[in-house]
């Protein structure tokens, strides 16, 4: 069956000429990041710290040595995400690396998987493809691999939260994102989307498993204290290299902090109506609110706390794929000029004008992640308003045109092209009219 697939065969419909064309560039691009771009590697070596503090650990030496006054990557795992990662140095480093690599590749794809499946495509679909070729020609995917860090393990461990919180299965829901703060707590505001849900078993396995991980971890380190007395006041300063959060920019930039406090007021302000009106009107439409609620989450927590990078948007995943839903946030042009600011691989630093390309490249994410909230608060609120104005508050806030538009949860699994019928130019000569055949 798998090899029928893979014969040639010529288009018949918009959709398998999308597909036929979709496909060779998504998995030629899979092979290009993973066999050619993360292999050859670059200057930033995210992986070697962690190999390294890996290794130390195994041979009961201390590990939170990093020189934090110079900008190289530092070791910044909890004492619980060292006990998960450290049996990546029981083989030497080149091969260590490779398949740590590989590691995230597949986590990736199954992530990819995972969240076709959430949105209700299958891989028949031309979402498929696409999909897929989105995800690998992104910044996010593409330093991920390159530097060589834990975010595509992060972003499966998002998938299976998602889906397992969907169907009420919290305790294992819990466990998915525990692993995932085990080691970094990037995924961890995601604790409020089951709490204003009601599902407050999650909590418990998502604190029980680091704190376990941690416990057991203790005893086994040279210097775990080091992590609370040098790390974490570390990981709370706002550094102005490498930080496309406001504070971040803003430390780099040398703006007045009185402009951050504001400016991080009003960008607090509006995440906090579009989270409320989101809960108050749309809590019953449980993946809608789910993944919304989630992207809208984390993408505050990237440019409002004190460390927000560029490849940390690979968990607005579930949430840009929102956009096959109809009552999405997303259908609009300003919500993709915000994801190209943080998505898009392409560089904007220029030799001719350097000084108007630095400012391009080291601000566009920042403007991004801030467009995108305002474009969320902005859709939402025009909606309520326009509600309110007609009189159909208790009914909800989606415009009556919203009900028959396009919907992946409507059933969008491509049926197989029928065979073709008999070609009319040339019918098929009937039985009786034919000659009769020599005797």
């Amino acid at each position: 069956m798998l090899f029928r697939q893979l014969e040639p065969r010529t288009a018949r419909t918009a959709a398998e000429v999308m597909k036929f064309a979709l496909w060779p560039f998504a998995v030629m691009t899979v092979l290009n990041r993973v066999f050619i771009k993360a292999i050859n590697g670059f200057v930033t070596d995210d992986y070697r710290p962690v190999y390294n503090a890996s290794f130390e650990f195994l041979n009961g030496r201390p590990l939170y040595t990093a020189d934090f006054s110079s900008v190289d990557p530092h070791y910044l795992y909890y004492p619980s995400g060292t006990l998960l990662i450290a049996p990546v140095a029981a083989i030497e480093y080149e091969l260590s690396r490779w398949l740590f690599i590989g590691l995230n590749a597949v986590a990736i794809l199954l992530a990819w998987y995972l969240l076709l499946r959430l949105f209700k495509f299958g891989l028949g679909s031309v979402a498929a493809p696409a999909l897929l070729l989105a995800m690998f020609t992104s910044e996010t995917v593409v330093n991920t691999l390159v530097f060589t860090n834990v975010n595509g393990c992060l972003l499966l461990a998002e998938l299976v939260f998602i889906h397992l919180l969907l169907q009420r299965r919290d305790l294992w829901a819990g466990v998915a994102l525990g692993l995932s703060i085990a080691v970094k707590p990037t995924l961890a505001p995601l604790l409020l989307v089951a709490a204003v849900r009601g599902q407050w078993k999650v909590f418990v396995t998502a604190i029980g498993v680091p704190v376990t991980l941690t416990a057991i971890a203790w005893p086994l380190s040279a210097d775990p204290e080091k992590f609370f007395t040098e790390v974490l006041p570390y990981l709370m300063k706002t550094r102005d290299y490498f930080n496309s959060s406001i504070g971040g920019n803003a430390a780099y930039y040398g703006l007045p902090h009185w402009l951050v406090l504001v400016t991080q007021g009003l960008m607090a302000g509006i995440v906090a109506v579009s989270l409320w009106l989101l809960w108050r009107y749309y809590r019953d439409d449980e993946l809608f609110f789910v993944t919304t609620f989630s992207g809208v989450l984390l993408t505050a927590s990237f440019l409002l706390l004190s460390l927000g990078q560029m490849y940390y948007s690979m968990m607005l995943f579930p949430f840009l794929m929102t956009v096959v839903l109809r009552n999405s946030v997303l259908r609009n042009w300003p919500a993709w000029l915000a994801i190209f600011g943080f998505m898009t691989y392409d560089k904007w630093l220029s030799d001719r004008w350097q000084s108007i390309g630095r400012n391009l490249e080291y601000l566009r994410v920042t403007f991004g992640w801030g467009l995108l909230l305002v474009v969320v608060f902005c859709v939402l609120g025009d909606r309520y308003l326009a509600a309110r104005r007609e009189g159909r508050l208790q009914f909800g806030i989606d415009p009556a045109w919203m009900a028959k538009a396009p919907d992946s949860r409507d059933g969008v699994e491509e049926k197989p092209t029928p065979a073709p019928a008999p070609d009319r130019d040339d019918p098929v000569t009937p039985i009786e009219e034919r000659e009769p055949a020599l005797k």
